[in-house]
């Protein structure tokens, strides 16, 4: 399987600024796969210990906190010799072993030779609350589940080559759209959770594809219970489970508590939906005061939208069929799914969840970026119309030199507006960075 983090990963190695890193993210978006082949391909030798089944490794990081007699008993155990930057430690599942994310201080200031790599379900939760990793001790990354590039790496290798291709307007080919644009459906019902791609070019199978997002959803909904600590659990389910609705209101507005229940109150559900972010299950998008740089200075912290990490899985939650992802129907919920698809691509590309901007009653821009100083409106189209009144307002009144629109239709540079099709948001930067017609 095709994942462009690992080429960081690989870099990691190498770094002069390496230190143990961690990996964070949501369950089931491939952080133990990722962890295993950077070992496969960049080491001679790896130790694995996941500490939700290996009792004798979280005793011998309950006895010491000294990396050198925890690399001692580790080889003892495993019977086998730990070389410094030869054998890769994997620590998975650490959120089972408090002790085993403390000692990641000790290994980087004691012991830094070694390359200790870590993940775990949940492990965001932990890494939200400072007193609780070596800050500044480690080096962090994000995981998320394959994007649509990724996707298409498994299922089409002449179309990936072709997506890897493009570096500039100039680079389209027209007479690939429709094969491209069918692909794109295709993702929006499998998502990127990588048990579901490997099961589609293996199987081929809708059923099992559902069966799988079925599950991962329930294992989701087990975690809030057996996870969430000090945060009601039942708040974090009610919150989890309020996603598509509160999505498909008219016209999109932002987050609703009295959706959830009517007695509900921000000060009762703020740290459920905290935890759900920290989770990596959800993203929150924050409406802003004004588009100017830097756009974080202008957050309207109480004005958001939530959308669920993978299309895929909020295609299954709010129930859709695949007939009409795959002919294109008409149904009201399709515009969220597509943003949620825009979001999910566009997350990795920034690191970071991009902001909204609802400047009037029923007009607002779907997405705002920040690349390069700039600030970029963005716009998502569902169907084919490009008929856009808060689009252009927003343009014309912000001289707006850079726009970009993301519809089923063909790429075209028209003004400061660069209509890219869905299937090359996660070419963004590079449409808008190097603009040839």
């Amino acid at each position: 399987m095709y994942r462009k983090v690992l080429e960081e990963l690989m870099a990691w190695k190498d770094s002069p600024r390496r230190k143990p890193l961690v990996l964070r993210g949501a369950r089931q978006v491939g952080k133990t796969w990722l962890m295993k082949e950077l070992a496969r391909k960049m080491y001679d030798d790896l130790v694995y210990i996941s500490f939700d089944k290996d009792t004798d490794a979280v005793k011998i990081f309950e006895q010491t906190k000294d990396p050198k007699l925890i690399i001692e008993r580790l080889a003892l155990i495993r019977n086998k010799i730990i070389l410094p930057g030869r054998t890769l430690i994997i620590l998975d599942e650490i959120q089972e072993c408090p002790n085993a994310l403390g000692c990641l201080k000790y290994f980087n200031e004691e012991a830094n030779e070694y390359h200790v790599i870590t993940a775990g379900s949940l492990l965001g939760t932990y890494l939200a609350k400072p007193a609780s990793y070596p800050v500044g001790k480690v080096n962090l990354r994000s995981i998320y589940p394959l994007s649509f590039e990724e996707y298409l790496a498994a299922a089409d290798e002449g179309m990936h080559q072709y997506y890897c291709g493009i570096k500039s307007g100039g680079d389209y080919v027209a007479a690939f759209h429709e094969k491209m644009t069918e692909h794109n459906k295709k993702y929006l019902i499998i998502g990127g959770m990588p048990e579901c791609v490997q099961s589609w070019i293996h199987n081929a199978d809708p059923k099992e594809i559902s069966t799988i997002q079925e599950e991962i959803i329930s294992l989701y909904e087990n975690d809030f219970t057996k996870h969430s600590g000090k945060v009601n659990s039942g708040r974090i389910l009610q919150v989890f489970r309020s996603i598509v609705p509160q999505l498909a209101k008219e016209n999109n507005e932002k987050f609703m508590y009295a959706a959830i229940a009517k007695s509900a109150r921000a000060k009762n559900f703020e740290d459920a939906i905290e935890w759900l972010i920290s989770s990596g299950i959800i993203y929150r998008i924050v409406n802003i005061s004004k588009p100017a740089y830097p756009l974080k200075a202008y957050e309207i912290l109480n004005y958001f939208k939530l959308f669920l990490l993978d299309v895929g899985l909020l295609k299954h939650l709010a129930g859709l069929t695949n007939k009409s992802i795959l002919l294109s129907e008409s149904f009201q919920f399709k515009g969220q799914l597509i943003e949620n698809y825009v979001l999910q691509q566009l997350v990795p590309i920034f690191d970071q969840a991009p902001n909204f901007y609802a400047f009037a009653q029923e007009r607002e821009i779907d997405f705002i970026v920040q690349h390069d100083g700039s600030i970029i409106p963005i716009e998502v189209k569902s169907g084919s119309t490009k008929k856009a009144v808060s689009f252009k307002s927003y343009i014309n009144k912000h001289q707006s030199e850079i726009a970009v629109r993301y519809t089923t239709k063909e790429y075209l540079k028209n003004g400061a507006i660069t209509n890219i099709p869905l299937y090359l948001v996660g070419k963004t930067v590079e449409l808008i960075s190097n603009r040839e017609a």
